[in-house]
């Protein structure tokens, strides 16, 4: 799986380089999500802009990438496509991450509770 990565002031952008994360491909995301946010700033934010498609191998994976960044850092994630945001939402995962509808949506400014 494809995935890049940037630091910008306080947030790591990984950039998921896919159209799809499903069981094919959810062990080797899991594997790069690790290598990628080893270290990094407190916040992360998973570009999802280039992925269409999204099962529950692939919603078990992004489970697991913010278990591995440990109770100290966060993982939102933006830019999900109509039917990647339904899959969240009808999964209650909605409740578990922030959800971007945009890359820039996501780097502004956080509002407190927001």
């Amino acid at each position: 799986m494809s995935l890049t990565s940037k630091v910008t002031e306080d947030v790591q952008i990984v950039t998921v380089n896919a159209e799809r994360i499903d069981a094919a491909m959810a062990i080797q995301f899991k594997e790069d999500m690790r290598v990628e946010t080893e270290s990094g700033p407190a916040r992360v934010v998973l570009d999802l802009s280039s992925v269409n498609f999204i099962d529950s191998s692939g919603l078990g994976a992004i489970v697991a990438a913010m278990k591995q960044l440990g109770k100290d850092r966060k993982l939102d994630l933006a830019g999900l496509s109509p039917m990647v945001e339904k899959v969240f939402r009808l999964t209650r995962m909605d409740t578990v991450f922030n959800l971007y509808s945009t890359l820039p949506e996501a780097l502004e400014p956080q509002q407190v509770g927001g």
